[in-house]
């Protein structure tokens, strides 16, 4: 059982309550921060300098899929032409509105 006992004296110290030091604990929550900005504005200049460049961050796509079917599409023109028709019939005046309220 040697072999536990860096263990148990690690454990035993660590029960016992470190004295409370602010400044330390500032200082030291301040220095993680400014590592953990320098890492983040280093990190987003390498991307934009990357993304500038004409490269890709990550995979490169090979190839994709056409997102929309030809046949959509031409059904949808068509939607679109009928109601351009129709559009044209009332400002052209060929439909004749009444209104009831005279």
């Amino acid at each position: 059982m040697n072999t536990l006992s860096p263990i148990n004296s690690f454990l035993k110290r660590a029960r016992v309550r470190p004295q409370f030091d602010p400044t330390r604990d500032w200082i030291a929550a301040l220095i993680i921060a400014l590592i953990a900005l320098a890492g983040i504005t280093v990190w987003n200049a390498w991307a934009f300098d990357t993304v500038v460049g004409g490269g890709v961050i990550g995979a490169a796509a090979t190839s994709t899929q056409p997102f929309f079917s030809q046949s959509s599409l031409d059904t949808i023109h068509a939607v679109f032409a009928n109601r351009a028709a129709e559009e044209e019939k009332y400002l052209s005046g060929a439909y004749s509105y009444a209104d009831p309220s005279q």
